[in-house]
């Protein structure tokens, strides 16, 4: 690469042509990412393997969740009393199984084999359910206790006077692949901008390649705008990648203003491209600029609820996430791909984004070094 880059700027016209010479740095830098196969994977084929991870870990999981596994201790008349209409939803909500014994039961609750164990004595019900998952205990009693007070109301005999109708605001359709989408897109453009960022301003420091081009003519913003052009357009692959294997293999759709999904991806990128530049100019190596990029993107990725909801962290935990990034892309990306938002959904989160651009951008250019 270093070869091809020499080549192009040492050439006449470019010396006194910087259009031509930030093209021939573009170009060189395009067929670089193209013809470095790690790169490839590490950029394109690795965030894909999360998708697919996680796609068909939860593909089909919509009936799943929907039902809690409950374990009965001897008979529960209750259920059995159930009248038809509330025990069908019963067991729609509830996959029910006996007991062998009530140690067997509760031990298996302690293990997380099941949400909650069912027991009756006389008219009083016991629902044992564990804390080691609070979500999934409060929906079980949360679930368990509407069936308790309608069937008390059923035989008072008293009619309600306030009935609850649920609706879901998105899409009727909505698949776990819908949210995973766009947190692990905002994963791959940071692991594109950062470590392409990152690695290419070190090896160029390293082969001397930029104490080679601060000799000629080539203004340095040539070179940052062509490393920005080559960023995008991996970034726009890294979309149309992650979409179209979505939309075939699981279904995915877009809904709302998702076109807005591009600007968002153009801001995301730029935001991370500034923090690997920062990253790569204060790394003496690819090996410790590989080390910084992960040990910034990862746990971005993770407060930024690129794999994880936030909805249950705690309120100190969603703070910084607030402060990072990530988390701005990650919900305007979700904002506009499948939550059914506007346009104007996205112009906040790009504000933000771009403040971010500027701020890393200013640190790159001050501690930027052309050579070790």
């Amino acid at each position: 690469m270093s070869t091809m880059l020499d080549e192009r700027t040492s050439a006449p016209t470019a010396q006194h042509q910087p259009q031509r010479a930030f093209r021939a740095l573009g170009k060189a830098q395009w067929k670089a990412f193209i013809r470095d196969k790690e790169t490839l994977f590490w950029l394109l084929a690795f965030p894909l393997m999360f998708l697919l991870l996680f796609g068909f870990i939860n593909s089909g999981s919509g009936d799943r969740t929907s039902k809690s596994d409950v374990i009965t201790v001897g008979e529960v008349q209750f259920v059995k009393q159930l009248p038809a209409d509330a025990r069908k939803q019963f067991d729609e909500l509830f996959d029910t199984e006996p007991a062998k014994s009530r140690d067997d039961a509760l031990e298996k609750l302690r293990k997380g084999s099941t949400d909650a164990v069912l027991e009756q004595s006389g008219n009083r019900l016991i629902l044992h359910y564990s804390s080691a998952d609070q979500v999934k205990a409060a929906t079980v009693r949360g679930t368990m206790n509407s069936f308790v007070d309608g069937t008390n109301i059923a035989v008072a005999g008293v009619q309600p006077t306030y009935q609850l109708a649920s609706q879901q605001v998105e899409d009727s359709s909505l698949q776990p692949i819908q949210y995973l989408t766009p947190g692990l897109l905002g994963f791959a453009l940071a692991m594109g901008g950062t470590f392409g960022g990152a690695l290419t301003l070190v090896a160029w420091r390293k082969t001397q390649l930029l104490r080679r081009m601060r000799l000629t003519p080539t203004s340095p913003w040539a070179m940052v705008a062509s490393r920005v052009v080559v960023s995008v357009i991996i970034a726009l692959l890294q979309f149309v990648a992650f979409v179209t294997v979505a939309r075939l293999l699981f279904g995915l759709q877009l809904t709302g203003a998702w076109w807005m999904a591009l600007p968002l991806v153009l801001c995301g990128t730029l935001v991370f491209m500034a923090i690997g530049l920062i990253a790569g100019a204060i790394s003496k190596t690819e090996e410790a600029a590989s080390g910084l990029a992960n040990l910034i993107v990862l746990p971005m990725s993770f407060l930024g609820g690129s794999f994880i909801p936030l909805e249950f962290a705690p309120d100190w935990l969603k703070t910084v996430a607030n402060i990072l990034p990530m988390g701005h892309l990650t919900n305007g990306l979700m904002d506009v791909m499948v939550r059914g938002e506007g346009p104007s959904a996205a112009l906040l989160p790009m504000a933000i984004l771009l403040g971010f651009a500027a701020v890393f951008t200013l640190i790159a250019a001050k501690v930027f070094r052309w050579e070790d």
